[in-house]
């Protein structure tokens, strides 16, 4: 059996959550420009904090967890490359067998030795039906993980799943810790011990968490030993944060960038992204489970005008998962904006305009709610800028801001202002989002999409190696989605980050939707040297 070994860049997309706000955060009355945190702290700010910390439950699985370390890791050009492992995998000539020779003396921050037993015990914990980690239908491809010595793992999968190896940025778990104890509400989800450049020093629900840098890091400790995320819901209250001196960065809204624009004692920074903003259209509703409706949604709304009014140009129209500059996406299935198009299928398909401009059909009126999330001003825009656009096709559009917590029991028959985006794979995001056999799944597929069609090409597009198949497959569910939507994307948003210009080594890789601790400036940060004045 022949062998060739893995070099695979990002690419496309996947997964689900809020835009993440980021900030630094000092005293109040701090100067601006300037951190009272100390010279070698930095404080990042978030909109919202992980529920675990446990690896094992979900917690950093696409890198970048600060805690862990994967056997795998993206550079800044999102290239993969050695991290616990040695050197990137060598695969099977049939792509069904990945083995991994580990990196020598790593240590866990309590000093027991990291080996190949960690490495198992993460795999199949994560696997087991009795661990409730949300995302583990991203590991089905996995038939069986075996330690071959303490030093080489190998894993053996069902199918030759394309990119197998992005998923091993994972983070490993220590055995003799997390092993210990119930996998769901032990210890450990809150005070997690990894071979990463921070220790965990303290956690504050609402308000902190607080890392310390590890000493014993087997890449060399960072320069910046404190490090703090500050949990910070609110888009403009980061902003006057920041603006205060309080802060030392911030992800924010472009119009809100905009006003640090000639501030020289801070830097701005771009990130272009796969993270994309979407209304689901659940089948399980009256109005948005006809095909009409949702085929006369999609091009009633104008994309481009939400980029340059929402995003002050910060973003491209969506027409799927896939960005329109990805080599994945599908030319030719770009939707115009066409109100005249969307208002004669809706006359076609018997949706009749009432007295007040509202549709109905067979005693059903055209009206639909739309949850967006409290304090997301990004979401907010989008949502009333997609309900001003569909109300002049007929359709009544109820713009309703929750928390998840009042979200999610109304996800199967209420549309949301959803985002995902993923920059590693077609596979990640098209696959979660879209096949039926994840309905309900939580927030894979909210929308309920059922087109046996994308299924097909779904499962031909992950387990083939050919790149002309892949893309013939993913062609198919662009093409599809764009006949029968599921969701309307509406863009693709690029984010802005401010950043007191004090350190060197801040700079942005292609980013996912979910961007707070593992993304942004700050991916790095266990890389960062103070700035020579």
């Amino acid at each position: 059996m022949t062998a060739r070994t893995v070099r695979g860049a990002a690419r496309a997309t996947a997964a689900a959550a809020l835009i993440t706000g980021v900030a630094a955060c000092s005293t109040p009355g701090a100067g601006a420009g300037a951190s009272s945190a100390g010279a070698d702290s930095v404080v990042v700010g978030i909109a919202t904090e992980p529920e675990s910390l446990s690896p094992l439950l979900g917690y950093g699985k696409d890198g970048n967890s600060k805690i862990f370390d994967g056997l795998l890791t993206h550079d800044a050009d999102m290239k993969l490359k050695p991290a616990l492992a040695e050197a990137l995998p060598e695969v099977s000539a049939d792509g069904r067998t990945y083995s991994f020779a580990l990196r020598r003396g790593v240590k866990f921050s309590d000093g027991a030795p990291f080996s190949a037993k960690d490495v198992v015990f993460t795999y199949r914990t994560i696997l087991d039906a009795g661990t409730n980690n949300a995302s583990k239908t991203e590991l089905d491809a996995i038939e069986a993980v075996e330690a071959k010595d303490e030093n080489t793992v190998v894993f053996t999968l069902k199918y030759p799943y394309a990119p197998f190896a992005e998923r091993t940025v994972l983070p490993i778990a220590p055995e003799h810790i997390a092993g210990r104890q119930d996998v769901n509400s032990g210890d450990f989800t809150t005070r997690p011990v990894g071979t990463g450049p921070y220790v965990l020093a303290g956690w504050s629900k609402g308000e902190k968490l607080s890392f310390k840098a590890n000493p014993g890091y087997w890449g060399g400790e960072p320069a910046v030993q404190k490090f703090t995320m500050a949990v910070i819901k609110d888009d403009d209250v980061r902003a006057t944060r920041l603006r205060s001196g309080e802060l030392d960065g911030a992800v924010l809204p472009p119009n809100l960038a905009e006003g640090f624009a000639k501030d020289t004692t801070r830097r701005t920074y771009a990130a272009k992204t796969f993270d994309y903003r979407n209304v689901t259209l659940p089948t399980h509703h009256k109005v948005t489970g006809d095909l009409a409706v949702r085929q006369a949604l999609d091009i009633a709304v104008d994309r481009t005008a939400m980029v340059d009014k929402l995003l002050e140009g910060a973003g491209r129209p969506a027409f799927g998962p896939v960005p329109t500059d990805s080599p994945w996406f599908t030319a030719g299935t770009e939707r115009r904006h066409d109100l005249d198009r969307a208002r004669r299928i809706l006359d076609d398909a018997g949706w009749k305009t009432g007295e007040d401009g509202i549709r109905a059909k067979d005693g059903v009126r055209a009206s639909f709610p739309l949850w967006y999330t409290s304090g997301d001003k990004i979401r907010q825009d989008h949502a009333l800028a997609f309900a001003s656009d569909v109300k002049k096709a007929g359709i009544e559009v109820k713009a309703e801001a929750g928390t998840w917590e009042v979200i999610e029991p109304r996800m199967k028959t209420e549309a949301v202002l959803a985002g995902g985006g993923s920059p590693a794979d077609p596979d990640f995001d098209q696959y979660l989002l879209l096949t039926s056999s994840l309905g309900g799944d939580g927030f894979n597929n909210m929308a309920w999409y059922d087109d046996p069609a994308v299924d097909a090409a779904l499962a031909e597009g992950r387990r083939s190696a050919d790149p002309a198949v892949r893309k013939a497959a993913y062609d198919t569910v662009q093409r599809r989605l764009a006949e029968n939507p599921g969701y309307v994307f509406l863009t693709h948003i690029d984010h802005l980050y401010v950043v007191n210009d004090r350190w060197d080594g801040p700079g942005t890789q292609v980013e996912p939707h979910d961007h707070g601790l593992g993304a942004g400036p700050w991916w790095n940060v266990e890389n960062w040297k103070p700035r020579q004045k």
